[in-house]
Formats: structure tokens, C-alpha cells, sequence
């Protein structure tokens, strides 16, 4: 017999206050305490990636960088409702050379991606453009 199960509102957000904001979940699970990660990577993408690597799909206009985001308060709100997001503006940087259209967004680390994401809309991305999420628009839901 086959069980699809969901986790609970109270796992979702401790499961999402870990990766966000390194904060031990009680008798389950704890931020590393040798050498953890101090900022999550935002990546753009220009089709949902194909792999679980950051790299893969993801946007190529000059000088396009990813954006590392603090794991704590100043980068993420606290998980409420299964859900959390940016917690203040996360701008990448203007394009001045190519193109892209935006079509995903990914978290991640090292290259991994924990939680990637459609966006509303594509977004062409040319010279002059400068792709943002404003705070509270990046929302990473666990259900």
C-alpha cells in the first residue's frame, strides 16, 4: 500500500528555519557546528533546471552574478504557516551586455539546489535591466 504523507505545519517550519536561519530544530536536527553555511546562494534560470545543480539552465547576461543572502533575521524572515521569505530586497546585478529571459529561481549551497521556483511571469532580462525580488516576494512553502 502506497501513503503519500504531508508534514505538519510545525516540521515545515522548523525544517524551514534550519535551512533559512540555522536554527536548531529541537531533538531532530541542528545548524552545523563545524563550518555551516553563513549565506544561501539566489540563482535566476532561464528554464526550470535540469539537474540539482545550480548551474544548470541558469541565467548568462554580463555581469550576472548570484546573490548570497545572510541565513539569519537580516537575509529571512522566521518561518510562519509552512512558509518564509526574503526578509529585504535581493538585487542582482544590471545587465549590460546579452540577454535573458528569467523563467526560475533557485536556492542554494555549494551549487545544490534546496528549493527552486517558478516565476509569476518570465522576465526578459537586457541591457539596462536589473532583476530584483522585493522583500517578501521570494516565498519558500513546504507542504
Amino acid at each position: 500500500m502506497l501513503v503519500r504523507m504531508s508534514t505538519s505545519v510545525s516540521s515545515a517550519n522548523s525544517i524551514l528555519d534550519l535551512i533559512y536561519l540555522a536554527t536548531a530544530w529541537a531533538d531532530m536536527a541542528q545548524n552545523d557546528g563545524t563550518a555551516p553555511a553563513t549565506s544561501l546562494d539566489i540563482a535566476l534560470h532561464t528554464a526550470a533546471p535540469a539537474s540539482s545543480a545550480q548551474t544548470s539552465n541558469e541565467a548568462t547576461y554580463t555581469p550576472y552574478a548570484r546573490i548570497p543572502v545572510l541565513r539569519n533575521l537580516t537575509g529571512w524572515d522566521a518561518a510562519a504557516a509552512a512558509a518564509n521569505a526574503n526578509a529585504a530586497l535581493i538585487q542582482f546585478a544590471e545587465c549590460t551586455v546579452g540577454a535573458d529571459t528569467i523563467t526560475h529561481v533557485s536556492v542554494g549551497n555549494n551549487d545544490i539546489i534546496i528549493f527552486y521556483g517558478t516565476l509569476a511571469a518570465p522576465r526578459a532580462v537586457s541591457a539596462g535591466i536589473q532583476p530584483q525580488f522585493a522583500a517578501g516576494a521570494l516565498v519558500t512553502t513546504i507542504t
